[in-house]
């Protein structure tokens, strides 16, 4: 059973890794703005990882007969989204590092003037618009550091997550002692 459970969950991760690649490149291909959309990025993508989280934990308990551990609830939530989202900060790398770096240029300076207009529309002083900008402008967003570093923290984020899933998810079979 263990084995199902594990299958099923690499299953989901291999989807959600090719539903994330496919976005990186699509935005990549057609319109690399969308890249730094925030509604997409810090919303619906998080959004749609745990959905799939979710689900590779639900169809594993309907593969284990309806009874799960926490243990079990949480790697099949875990395996998926740790897969995919490694293999899409994989992908990100390799495009904006190797294949097209002056793209990652461009991103970067899309960022800079969105989060000076934000921060000029909230009324942020214009020293702190400077500062943050500064900081902005020493960082190398697609650096293979940087993103491992960002991998690390969304693994954290989702783990939390995670934790709530299979508290929610795991179910005790009442015939074993």
């Amino acid at each position: 059973m263990e084995k199902s459970l594990k299958s099923t969950a690499v299953n989901y991760g291999i989807y959600l890794a090719l539903g994330l690649v496919l976005y990186t490149v699509l935005c990549y291909a057609l319109n690399i703005e969308l890249i730094v959309n925030f509604w997409i990025n810090l919303l619906l993508m998080p959004l749609i990882i745990i959905t799939i989280g979710v689900i590779s934990s639900a169809k594993s308990k309907s593969i284990l007969g309806g009874f799960m551990s926490f243990k079990q609830a949480f790697t099949a939530y875990f395996i998926p989204i740790a897969i995919g989202v490694t293999i899409s900060t994989i992908v990100t790398v390799i495009i904006f590092n190797f294949i097209d770096p002056d793209s990652a240029l461009y991103i970067k300076e899309l960022v800079i003037t969105k989060t000076q207009g934000f921060m000029e529309n909230m009324g942020a002083p214009q020293s702190e618009i400077n500062k943050t900008i500064a900081q902005m402008e020493e960082q190398d967003t697609f650096a293979i550091g940087t993103q491992l570093r960002s991998l690390a923290q969304s693994l954290i984020f989702f783990t939390v997550i995670g934790l709530i899933v299979a508290l929610i998810m795991k179910k005790k079979d009442p015939n074993e002692a």
